[in-house]
């Protein structure tokens, strides 16, 4: 019994590294969108899109597809405990609402990188915000689980 807990703490702690990367992109990403939409000179619009590139997909592209996998393992090994739980699907939908920003980052970030980029810095600022609530409700889901 204690293997299979030390096992799960393991798992734990890995989801929890990744959701940590996950994040520091998410929150990078859209702030690298403002400094783009600002900037006037090609060789800074260039560099930005290198940037937004790797970021996305040597940073958040892993870090959400191994917290996805190990959120998934933790959850499908505690299934029974966690079929009544309200809070965790309230934290699942919100996990599904934080993919999709994900996604719609992958979209900017595409239109960025063809030059055809319509929205002002102030957009991309009101954006960048998004993620803090999506974490703090997350986290409070989690930690305090009211339901």
């Amino acid at each position: 019994m204690q293997f299979a807990l030390d096992y799960f703490l393991w798992i734990k702690a890995f989801h929890l590294i990744a959701v940590i990367c996950w994040f520091a992109g998410i929150f990078y990403l859209p702030r690298l969108f403002v400094y783009h939409a600002m900037s006037d000179d090609q060789p800074s619009r260039e560099r930005f899109k290198i940037m937004e590139r790797k970021l996305y997909r040597g940073i958040m592209n892993p870090s959400m597809i191994v917290t996805v996998v190990l959120g998934l393992w933790m959850f499908m090994a505690n299934i029974d405990a966690y079929k009544g739980s309200g809070w965790m699907h309230a934290k699942l939908a919100l996990v599904f609402l934080l993919i999709g920003y994900h996604h719609v980052c992958l979209s900017y970030m595409k239109k960025f990188a063809a030059d055809a980029n319509t929205k002002s810095d102030k957009f991309y600022r009101i954006f960048n915000e998004i993620p803090v609530f999506l974490l703090i409700a997350i986290v409070i889901l989690v930690v305090v689980k009211p339901f």
